[in-house]
C-alpha cells in the first residue's frame, strides 16, 4: 500500500516543486494553510508531513505542537521545510516535535532520502509494536490457566532487567531481556489442565510432564530468528537449570546456563517467594532475600546473587509499583 504523505506550505509553487519530487512514489495530499493541514491529517491520518515552517495564521511550530498534544496524531513524524537556518530556529523545530529538517531551496535527492529513511523508521516501529504485542498474548497464554499469577511475569520481567543492568548489559540488550522473560513459561500451553493445577503435590511421573514446558515452551519460542525470541526460546529452555548442574531439563553447570536465562531464574524464584498464592502466604523481601543468599552456588550464580544483593534498594522500587497495579 502507498504511504500517504502530507504536503503543507502557502506557496504554490513551493508544492508544485514536492509533487514532482514525490508523486511517482507516495500518495500526496496538499494543504495551503495551518488549519488546513490539521484537517487533513485528521481526515486522512498520513504517515509522513511535510510542513513549511513561516506560514500565515498558525505557523508551522504550533501546527506541530499541536499535532503532537493529540493522542491520536502524536506519532506521525514531521519534517519541517525552511529556508530558516540558524541553530536556534532548528532546536525550537526539535523542541515541539519534528524529527528533521529540510532546507530550501529543496534538493530533490534529499527530498527523496530523508523521506525513505523517515517512513523505514515508521515501518520498523510498526515491526516492534506488533512483536511487543506478540510477546504479551503468548505470556499471558503461558499463563492463562494460573489464575494466581496476576502481574507475576510483567513484575519478574522487571526484576530481570535490573538486573541485567546491575551486570553492565548494554540498554538494547536490558529491554529485550525484559520483553523475553514474560515467555519464560510458554510451554505450560502444552501442559495438561489435570498437571498444571493440581491441588496437592505432583507424582513422579506428573513432574516428569510438568518439566517438559521448557522444552515445549522452547520448540514454540525457537521458530523465530528474531532477537527477542531467540532470547525468549533460551530463557524458556533452560530458566529450570541450576548453578549446581541439579537442574532441568539438560543438568546444566554453572556458565554453560545462557546469562539471560540464570538472570530471569532469580527473578522469578525472587517474586514467586513474594507472591501470595493459593497454597502459601507472600513471604518477606526480606525472607525471600535470605533464601536467595542461601542458594548462593547451588541454584544461583553467586556473582549475580552478589549483584541482585546490591540493588535491593531497586527491587524494593519495583515491587512496590507493580503491587500498586493489582
Amino acid at each position: 500500500m502507498e504511504k500517504k504523505i502530507l504536503l503543507v506550505d502557502d506557496e504554490p509553487n513551493n508544492l508544485q516543486l514536492l509533487r514532482q519530487i514525490l508523486r511517482d512514489d507516495y500518495q500526496l495530499l496538499f494543504a495551503h494553510n495551518g488549519q488546513t493541514a490539521l484537517d487533513a491529517v485528521t481526515a486522512h491520518h498520513p504517515d509522513l508531513i511535510l510542513l513549511d515552517v513561516m506560514m500565515p495564521d498558525l505557523d508551522g511550530y504550533e501546527v506541530c505542537r499541536r499535532l503532537k498534544a493529540n493522542p491520536l496524531t502524536s506519532d506521525i513524524p514531521v519534517i519541517f521545510i525552511t529556508a530558516m537556518g540558524e541553530v536556534d530556529d532548528e532546536a525550537a523545530g526539535f523542541d515541539v516535535g519534528a524529527v528533521d529538517y529540510i532546507h530550501k531551496p529543496v534538493s530533490p535527492a534529499i527530498v527523496s532520502r530523508r523521506v525513505q529513511t523517515h517512513l523505514s523508521l515508521v515501518h520498523i516501529k510498526e515491526l516492534e509494536d506488533s512483536q511487543r504485542e506478540a510477546i504479551y498474548m503468548l505470556g499471558a497464554a503461558g499463563h492463562y490457566n494460573d489464575n494466581d499469577t496476576g502481574l507475576h511475569i510483567w513484575r519478574m520481567a522487571a526484576y530481570a532487567r535490573a538486573i541485567a543492568e546491575a551486570a553492565g548489559w548494554p540498554e538494547d540488550l536490558a529491554e529485550r531481556i525484559e520483553l523475553a522473560a514474560p515467555l519464560h513459561d510458554t510451554g505450560k500451553i502444552g501442559i495438561p489442565d489435570g498437571i498444571l493445577k493440581a491441588p496437592r503435590k505432583l507424582t513422579a511421573e506428573e513432574w516428569v510432564i510438568m518439566r517438559q514446558h521448557t522444552t515445549i515452551g522452547y520448540d514454540i519460542l525457537q521458530r523465530s530468528d528474531t532477537p527477542i525470541f531467540k532470547m525468549a526460546a533460551e530463557i524458556a529452555l533452560h530458566h529450570h537449570e541450576k548453578w549446581d548442574g541439579s537442574g532441568y531439563p539438560n543438568g546444566l553447570v554453572g556458565n554453560q546456563i545462557p546469562a539471560s536465562a540464570q538472570i530471569v531464574a532469580l527473578a522469578d524464584v525472587f517474586d514467586a517467594l513474594t507472591m501470595k498464592r493459593s497454597y502459601k502466604e507472600a513471604w518477606s523481601a526480606e525472607e525471600a532475600v535470605a533464601e536467595i543468599r542461601a542458594n548462593s552456588g547451588t541454584h544461583f550464580n553467586p556473582a549475580l546473587v552478589e549483584l541482585f544483593l546490591n540493588i535491593q534498594p531497586r527491587i524494593i522500587e519495583i515491587k512496590d509499583k507493580w503491587n500498586q497495579e493489582e
